[in-house]
C-alpha cells in the first residue's frame, strides 16, 4: 500500500490546530448599559497601572490604550504563560447625544468604569400643555353672567 501526502491537508490540520490554541477573548472585556441619562461602559483591565491608561476622544470616537507589562523574566521558565502583555486599544463611537466634553473616568480593583452623559438637547423633556381661558366677546348693552340664559329664552 502506497501512502501519498497531501500537503494542503496537512496545512489544515496544522492551522486548525494552531487556530484553536489561540485565545479568542477580548483583552479588554466591556460592559455597556445606559443607567438614567447616562451612558456607563466598565471595562476590564487587570493588572494594568491606572497611569498606562489612555483615553481621548476625536471626532466622536472614544479611544481607550492601555498597557500591561510583562513580569522581568530572569531565571524564569515558563509552564504556561496565558496573560496578554504589551498596550491594548479600544475604540466606541459616541453618537450625537452623548455630551463628549463632560465624560468622566475612574479605575479601581482593574476595572475603568467610563460615565458617558447625555447631552442636555437629548434628555427627556416633559411639555406641559397651557390651558386657555375662553374668550367671549359681549356685545354692547349685553349684561349677563355665565349662568343667566340669554334674553329671550325661557326654562
Amino acid at each position: 500500500m502506497v501512502l501519498r501526502s497531501d500537503p494542503f491537508r496537512e496545512l489544515d490540520r496544522w492551522l486548525d490546530t494552531a487556530l484553536r490554541q489561540v485565545p479568542t477573548a477580548s483583552p479588554m472585556p466591556m460592559d455597556l448599559y445606559r443607567q438614567g441619562h447616562q451612558f456607563v461602559a466598565r471595562i476590564d483591565l487587570p493588572g494594568v497601572r491606572p497611569e498606562s491608561i489612555d483615553i481621548d476622544v476625536e471626532d466622536r470616537t472614544l479611544t481607550i490604550r492601555a498597557e500591561r507589562a510583562a513580569m522581568a523574566e530572569d531565571d524564569v521558565q515558563w509552564l504556561s504563560r496565558e496573560r496578554p502583555v504589551g498596550t491594548f486599544a479600544r475604540q466606541l463611537t459616541l453618537g450625537q447625544h452623548v455630551d463628549v466634553d463632560n465624560v468622566d473616568a475612574a479605575y479601581s480593583d482593574g476595572v475603568l468604569t467610563l460615565t458617558l452623559p447625555l447631552a442636555e438637547e437629548a434628555r427627556p423633556r416633559k411639555i406641559t400643555v397651557a390651558r386657555e381661558e375662553s374668550h367671549r366677546t359681549i356685545e354692547q348693552g349685553e349684561h349677563r353672567t355665565i349662568e343667566q340664559e340669554p334674553s329671550g329664552t325661557s326654562s
